[in-house]
């Protein structure tokens, strides 16, 4: 077409495991010139899915790769629905095809499919031990008789032309076709005699699974799945856990894979800011040598979180590791910004001024140079926030919070990092000020 390149197919191969009814195909996708946005890897996947679901006969669904390398096998969500409670293999079954069609009728998530291979019919082969040892045929003589005729056994070398080559037994393919074959086979008893391989050894038809899994030791199935348009990460992991609560007791959701790593950074994120703060109050207490002025710093802050969040949420991004890396930024050009006029204002301030004119005259002094780095700043995030193409994303999601961030941070900051020092100062060093405000009124006085 005019977006795909070419596509390496393989059957009886998936990430799900290996079958007869599996398979998996790779598409290498034309550079983005020659394909345009409307030919994204995020579109192509859309349209392919509403094609795909049309088609009765397969379950077929288009991923595109996870975000982060080795963890998962494809971008979205995934976790494993374990079975703690020992409730059984056909109980996780159905529990795994009720959460299937609840996950699939929310709103925030699509794509909810149960990665691994279906249950199917097995030929149960069932050795009577009472019987083998009456005549005399080991277990283990059994076993060796049924992987040599089935799946061959390694016999010895041979040299050919000067290559070494292998010698396997196996079963020929007429004698090895259909379960009725092993009635014909024979084992060799601890007399040397032959038995019918049917005399110790009984067959019949079932239904299971041909691949078990298990998580930390106890029975699951892995589940994966993608948000629907405009949902982050963390809304679809809560929806997850929504639905979950609804499955039988003895059930639990297991995160994996790059889930496991949002929620496990979704729990610490709060601390580590904290930790953050207290970090650059103790560096600027020691800059100062004074607890009351990076009190002043640190309350504007917040102006500018609140304006990346806003812009972050007007624009529908998510709150996820571009955002959390943007709102450091934010932080650290919110802090700088009050460091410009709360530094003057104090130096003002010792050199006899009143707190209200130190803190007037910091913000004229330096409204200017604040004005100048914001702009310039906000000029080189503007080509990341309007920014198309490959990996635009990571730009877009960078970049607009950060955007928002500095905004408001110009504008706020000039007008409340005086209001702010000055508060401190009244707060915390009343006898400072009122001492100032006592030397002035004698200076006018004399």
């Amino acid at each position: 077409g005019d977006a795909v390149d070419g596509l390496f197919a393989a059957a009886g191969f998936s990430f799900s495991g290996q079958a007869q009814n599996v398979g998996i195909a790779f598409i290498k996708m034309k550079s983005w010139e020659e394909r345009g946005e409307e030919n994204s890897v995020f579109n192509i996947k859309n349209r392919a899915a509403q094609s795909l679901s049309k088609v009765r006969d397969a379950m077929i669904f288009p991923l595109v790769p996870p975000p982060v390398s080795a963890l998962g096998n494809s971008g979205g969500f995934e976790f494993q629905l374990v079975d703690r409670a020992g409730l059984g293999h056909q109980a996780l079954v159905n529990a795994t095809n009720q959460f299937l069609g609840m996950a699939n009728q929310s709103p925030f998530l699509t794509q909810v499919r149960f990665n691994g291979l279906s249950d199917s019919p097995q030929y149960d082969l069932t050795i009577d031990n009472i019987k083998s040892r009456a005549l005399g045929v080991p277990i283990s003589t059994v076993n060796q008789t049924l992987s040599t005729a089935l799946g061959g056994t390694y016999v010895n070398d041979f040299l050919e032309n000067g290559r070494i080559k292998r010698v396997y037994v196996q079963g020929d393919i007429p004698f090895r076709m259909l379960p009725e074959d092993i009635d014909d086979w024979y084992v060799r008893n601890k007399n040397g005699d032959m038995v019918q391989l049917v005399e110790v050894a009984t067959g019949e038809w079932t239904y299971g699974s041909p691949k078990l899994t298990r998580f930390n030791g106890a029975a699951s199935r892995e589940i994966q799945g993608s948000t629907s348009q405009g949902v982050s990460s963390g809304k679809a992991l809560q929806e997850v856990l929504k639905i979950a609560e609804k499955l039988p007791d003895g059930l639990e959701v297991a995160w994996t894979g790059l889930s496991y790593e949002e929620k496990e950074a979704g729990t610490n994120t709060l601390l580590l800011y904290l930790v953050s703060a207290l970090a650059v109050f103790f560096i600027l207490a020691a800059l100062y040598e004074s607890w009351a002025i990076p009190v002043a710093i640190i309350l504007t802050v917040p102006l500018g979180i609140l304006g990346a969040v806003l812009a972050t949420w007007s624009t529908g991004q998510a709150n996820d590791v571009y955002f959390q890396v943007g709102l450091l930024i934010t932080i650290g050009l919110a802090a700088k910004n009050a460091i410009l006029i709360v530094e003057f204002a104090k130096n003002n301030f010792e050199e006899g001024q009143t707190a209200f004119d130190a803190a007037y005259q910091a913000a004229q002094q330096r409204f200017r140079p604040i004005l100048m780095t914001s702009l310039t700043f906000i000029l080189g995030v503007l080509p990341l926030a309007f920014a198309s193409g490959p990996g635009s994303g990571a730009q877009n999601a960078i970049s607009i919070g950060v955007l928002g961030g500095i905004m408001t941070t110009t504008f706020f900051v000039v007008f409340f990092g005086p209001y702010f020092f000055l508060w401190v100062y009244r707060l915390f060093k009343k006898d400072v000020v009122k001492q100032h405000q006592t030397s002035n009124q004698s200076e006018r006085k004399a």
